[in-house]
């Protein structure tokens, strides 16, 4: 795990075991307020050696971004915080959280100790402000990636927690494209100087802007393609044939996991649009 200071009392920690999947940490004087958890236990319990025994603090708050497990797996391990998420991540997690853990215990030992904790602390609509220490956390639902995420804006610092709605490649995943897009432009107008991807390298002052833009021109570019191969009516298999790099994309980054993200994406859109076709056709008829 990569531990990076990105403001005088936030922290960003990067897994080196997991897809480079990233959980950040606000310090205050009355406690610590962590961002997400990592994949495997022995990361997670890192961090909290950090906080706790290093630096002094308890943790008072564990947001979950969303429901996926390399995001909250490690919740278990802070009994005495408050959980905190927006109220469709509680629901997911009660379901098909449940139901993920079961599956990757049975194939991986490694993972035998972690349970599934539901959020207690949950809201529903609009911004959710959450206070501690002088330090005020602005959480956004900002559906894209997932239907549930949830975007974190420290509001001293001008950094804005992101979640999986920013990646070294933009990802559907079981959210919406339409969604993902009117996020990117959510957080756009926040206007944040720094941007915590959930997964791959913090994106620095002056960056911020540039990157978003090229993320919504990804997205545009998919939609694009996509949507000739459903005009044209050809297979879904015929998506193979619209390399990342075509997109706008580069293949490295993530180590080299991005291609698949890439390809997922085309056949969630694919999906989606003949959804919407479909939809529109039959309120026409």
């Amino acid at each position: 795990m990569v531990r990076e200071r990105i403001a005088d009392d936030i922290y960003v920690f990067t897994s080196q075991l997991y897809a480079q999947v990233t959980a950040g940490a606000i310090l205050t004087k009355d406690g610590v307020i962590l961002i997400d958890t990592l994949y495997f236990p022995e990361e997670t319990k890192a961090i909290k050696e950090f906080l706790e025994e290093r630096q002094g603090l308890k943790i008072k708050y564990v947001i979950n971004t969303h429901y996926h497990a390399d995001h909250t797996q490690g919740t278990y391990l802070f009994p005495e915080a408050q959980i905190v998420s927006h109220a469709m991540c509680r629901q997911l997690l009660d379901t098909v959280g449940r139901s993920g853990l079961e599956e990757a215990q049975a194939q991986d030992p490694e993972l035998e100790e972690v349970q599934i904790i539901l959020p207690e602390l949950v809201f529903r609509e609009g911004v959710f402000n959450l206070y501690l220490g002088g330090k005020t956390l602005q959480l956004h639902h900002m559906p894209g990636h997932s239907m549930d995420l949830t975007s974190v804006y420290v509001t001293n610092n001008q950094i804005l927690f992101a979640s999986d709605n920013s990646m070294p490649v933009p990802t559907i995943f079981d959210g919406s494209h339409r969604a993902l897009v009117d996020s990117m432009h959510k957080m756009l107008a926040l206007e944040p100087d720094t941007i915590v991807q959930g997964h791959g390298e913090v994106i620095l002052r002056g960056e911020v802007e540039s990157v978003i833009q090229n993320d919504l021109d990804y997205l545009a570019k998919i939609k694009d393609e996509v949507s000739k191969v459903l005009r044209r009516n050809k297979p879904a298999s015929a998506l193979d044939n619209i390399d990342i790099e075509s997109c706008g994309k580069s293949r490295i980054p993530l180590n080299g996991l991005v291609s698949d993200l890439h390809r997922a994406n085309l056949y969630r859109l694919y999906d989606e649009l003949r959804e919407e076709t479909a939809v529109t056709e039959g309120s026409v008829s």
